[in-house]
């Protein structure tokens, strides 16, 4: 028996928007038709096929080989192949989802209830589906990174971007999420059984081997952090010379907890100087480094007056601790202040996972899955009665999608053909 592996083939299958079952089954009777069809699909997304690295261009697609879908009623799935490169890709059409049974119009539906909440139970029991169909649908989403679909959307790798973790449970074993957030798009949605540097660091190197894939020279210059510890260390492991900055959020909600001993309002008073201490460092045009550590110096010299010495010493600690993360975002404009939309994000994640029990399975899809979940994030638009109603995360951020169809763009986007 050989030991070698078997080299796996590189997905290009590519889903085209043929408008309608039936010109679909009047084009695959007419080679030149269907080969310019595809071509004009191409050119009207703006996307270019994965061809063979040592493609040099130059060639033509010409149609290839086909085979039915037996348990699709015998519907004959064509393919097309590079005349050069020799590179093969397998033309599906926009009502067959890639590997499935199930009609796009119940993965839509399906996929939907899922965004909201519902469990995968309750889906089944709606769409007449089996659970474990549409948790593999999720997982088949997740195989195609989210770095790659969001490039094909015209969106730029993020220089700045928030980054945290995101503790759940598998069973009774707690698991963490690392996750990377720009605005109202997840670029990063990890999985890990262990808090340790090294794990978060290989669940972000996914994210940094997948941006320099798209651009060799891809740099980031800042991140945002809660300060977490194994965080800090995979982001300056991975993105060396990052400026790492400290959330100013955080830092009102943790000051409550260096305060011990003392009265419920004399606590809120502090906390609420603090939070005018951070607005008016983030309000001065010039010098906010300067200014916000002489006003730290001044609010110790208040809390111990104020609350005594050793709760003034453990402030004086934790100041000294945190403010260099602080003196990072307010030396730089273009960093994120606080992680309020990572946070937002979490809390949606969360919802799903809390409701979907196939998420709870020790041998589970779990990366796969959470990759799935992730593309719906980006994808699905807002409700009607949202701020950005009827735009989804990539549109809100600038990105461009390649139709007016979520579902479709969600089969476009998680096709391995394009490039």
């Amino acid at each position: 028996m050989r030991t070698t592996d078997c080299q796996s083939r590189a997905n290009r299958t590519i889903t085209v928007d043929f408008h309608d079952e039936a010109t679909y089954f009047h084009l695959i009777d007419d080679r030149k038709a269907f080969v310019e069809c595809v071509l004009a699909f191409l050119l009207a997304l703006g996307f270019q096929l994965l061809h063979k690295a040592t493609c040099r261009g130059g060639g033509c697609l010409t149609r290839h080989s086909h085979y039915a879908r037996v348990r699709l009623g015998g519907i004959t799935i064509w393919r097309l192949q590079c005349t050069t490169c020799r590179a093969v890709f397998t033309v599906l059409p926009h009502f067959i989802l890639r590997y499935r049974q199930m009609r796009p119009d119940v993965a839509r539906d399906a996929l939907l209830a899922t965004h909201g909440g519902l469990s995968l139970e309750l889906c089944a029991v709606l769409y007449h589906i089996s659970p474990m169909a549409l948790y593999r649908l999720i997982c088949a989403l997740g195989q195609q990174s989210l770095v790659t679909a969001l490039t094909r959307c015209g969106l730029p790798l993020p220089t700045y971007f928030l980054a945290d973790e995101k503790h759940s449970r598998c069973l009774m074993d707690k698991v963490y999420l690392p996750t990377i957030v720009t605005g109202r798009i997840l670029w990063h949605l990890g999985y890990t059984t262990e808090a340790s540097a090294a794990a978060f660091t290989e669940s972000y190197g996914a994210f940094q081997r997948a941006a320099s894939q798209q651009e060799p020279s891809y740099r980031v210059k800042g991140a945002l952090t809660d300060g977490f510890d194994s965080t800090v260390k995979s982001m300056r492991a991975l993105f060396p010379g990052v400026r790492l900055g400290n959330c100013l959020r955080h830092a009102l909600l943790k000051l409550p907890g260096k305060l011990v001993a003392i009265a419920s309002p004399v606590r809120k008073a502090l906390r609420s100087q603090f939070h005018t201490l951070l607005y008016r460092a983030r309000q001065r045009k010039g010098l906010r480094v300067f200014a916000l550590g002489q006003r730290l110096r001044h609010f110790v010299d208040h809390v111990t007056t104020t609350a005594g010495t050793a709760n003034g010493e453990r402030v004086r600690r934790w100041f000294r601790e945190k403010k260099a993360g602080w003196y990072a975002v307010l030396a730089d404009p273009q960093m994120p202040v606080t992680s309020t939309l990572l946070d937002q994000a979490h809390n949606a994640i969360d919802r799903k996972l809390f409701m979907m029990k196939a998420f709870h399975h020790p041998h589970g899809s779990q990366q796969a899955f959470l990759t799935g979940l992730a593309h719906l994030y980006n994808l699905v638009p807002y409700q009607r009665r949202a701020q950005h109603a009827g735009q989804c995360g990539v549109e809100v951020e600038g990105g461009r999608v390649p139709t007016a169809d979520w579902m479709l763009n969600l089969q476009i986007l998680t096709s391995g053909g394009f490039r």
